[in-house]
């Protein structure tokens, strides 16, 4: 559903903040207590930021290449979370579906009404619809991204905290300062995932008018706020945000191709038992 689509860009949003603001606490308190007695800096950050390290000497001392292949890592190591989501978004979208016709009838008399005890009365109308069709709305939050934060806020600091990545120059730009060109692309490239994801979604959107225009309201500010914060950190974190939006926009496309083939193939094996 749109609404889901919504959910992921503003979990993503309040991930964009926690580290750009909540995250500094985090590091001056790191700072003050010697490094090694904060749990989140020894067990998450320091980990990364060895393993940037690491795969930097494996590439001649490139921090780039580095950041981009640790983030190909991590969006691996999320895929799985990430495809499970995917697959329950699909699944509530078609049920969503089928009971559109009763929803917009049960929503209509709602709307209608202003008498409290009818109001109650039709909510609860609505809410047996939902459990005789087994949709529970409040299932798809952002319970996998809020999982995924731990591991995507690690990268984060283990770059911040990289003294290496500071002087190192990659491409046209330097790691450790802004750069506009590199701010723009990575906006741009969330830009696109949104894009794709309302393409994929096509079908689904013309059921919910109100959701598709919301979800184009958040998906051209989404890319403006991720620029502006792109453009007020080092080089090194929009080039991991660039990587992580294209593999996400490419997983994106993969789970629905998969999604697609695997709906085809099952549609004549149910068409045949009946």
């Amino acid at each position: 559903m749109l609404n889901t689509k919504l959910k992921q860009l503003f979990a993503t949003a309040m991930f964009l903040i926690m580290t750009m603001f909540i995250g500094e606490q985090a590091s001056a308190a790191t700072g003050s207590t010697g490094g090694s007695d904060n749990f989140f800096q020894h067990y998450v950050v320091g980990p990364f930021s060895e393993l940037i390290k690491g795969i930097a000497g494996f590439f001649h001392g490139n921090y780039g290449l580095s950041i981009i292949f640790v983030t190909i890592i991590v969006r691996v190591l999320v895929f799985p979370l990430f495809a499970n989501q995917y697959k329950k978004q699909r699944a509530m979208q078609e049920k969503m579906a089928l009971v559109k016709p009763e929803l917009d009838a049960i929503q209509s008399k709602l709307k209608k009404t202003k008498d409290p005890v009818k109001q109650r009365e039709i909510q609860q109308e609505m809410m047996q619809l939902y459990q005789k069709h087994n949709i529970n709305p409040l299932a798809m939050g952002c319970l996998p991204m809020l999982i995924q934060f731990p591991i995507l806020i690690g990268f984060y600091y283990a770059i911040r905290s990289t003294p290496e990545i500071a002087s190192h120059s990659f491409l046209w730009f330097n790691l450790g300062h802004s750069d506009i060109i590199v701010s723009l692309c990575a906006g741009f490239m969330y830009f696109i995932q949104f894009y794709v994801s309302q393409k994929l979604n096509a079908q689904n959107a013309q059921t919910n008018p109100a959701a598709q225009q919301s979800a184009k309201i958040m998906g051209f500010f989404f890319p403006v706020m991720m620029t502006i914060f792109s453009i007020n950190v080092p080089a090194a974190l929009p080039l991991y945000w660039l990587t992580s939006g294209l593999l996400l926009t490419i997983q994106s496309v993969v789970l629905h191709q998969v999604y697609q083939k695997n709906k085809k193939a099952i549609q004549p094996a149910e068409s045949a038992t009946k």
